[in-house]
């Protein structure tokens, strides 16, 4: 095991030392669960200068748009959504 010093600030420090008490662990324990969990969300060092890329978007299911009629539709602006929607009310009320 590799002995090191931290530093924190004094009041992450105190909820530190609390939750520890709490949980009847010590810090260095509470520090290693800590650094332990982080490192699990994290994605594994390669070893590698690559840069991190965010993966590719799935394909969530859109009922009856093409991702270009998805896309004009994210775009579309406040105005045109109320042009849109009195065309459907007109339309319900015939």
């Amino acid at each position: 095991m590799v002995r090191t010093q931290v530093q924190l600030p004094d009041d992450v420090y105190a909820r530190a030392k609390r939750l520890a008490e709490r949980r009847e662990v010590s810090l260095a324990e509470l520090t290693r669960r800590g650094l332990e969990y982080i490192l699990s969300i994290y994605p594994p060092d390669d070893g590698s200068n690559a840069v991190w890329q965010p993966p590719a978007p799935r394909k969530l299911g859109w009922r009856g748009l093409d991702d270009a009629e998805l896309k004009a539709e994210a775009q579309r602006g406040t105005a045109e959504d109320l042009v849109v929607r009195a065309r459907k009310t007109a339309r319900r009320s015939r």
